[in-house]
């Protein structure tokens, strides 16, 4: 079993910066961030394995950095130029072996 514990989330004006950060409680292959709007599907935001190797998707490329620190099983989602469509709950996404685990979801809000 997996614990994730994700922190960061909040109000912000468009164009600012946010930083997210999750927790794992034991090492991980894989994590990444997901987000999620009312109505819509869960959609990748970006993923990171333990050897660096980063996915992002296309259409936050240059305003998303994900990074991770392994020795703390944590994982960054580094936020700039926000826009209100990036309005979401943000997930933590971890990957262990075959299986995948959940944190509960921070809220980001971006105001215009």
């Amino acid at each position: 079993q997996v614990q994730l514990v994700e922190s960061g989330g909040g109000l912000v004006q468009a164009g600012g910066s946010l930083r997210l950060s999750c927790a794992a409680s034991r090492s991980i292959s894989r994590m990444g961030w997901y987000r999620q709007v009312p109505g819509k599907q869960r959609e990748l935001v970006a993923t990171i394995t333990s050897d660096g190797t980063i996915t992002y998707a296309d259409s936050l490329k240059g305003r998303f950095t994900i990074s991770r620190d392994n020795a703390k099983n944590t994982v960054y989602l580094q936020m700039s130029s926000l826009k209100t469509e990036d309005t979401a709950v943000y997930y933590c996404h971890a990957q262990r072996f075959a299986l995948g685990y959940w944190g509960p979801g921070t809220q980001v809000t971006v105001s215009s």
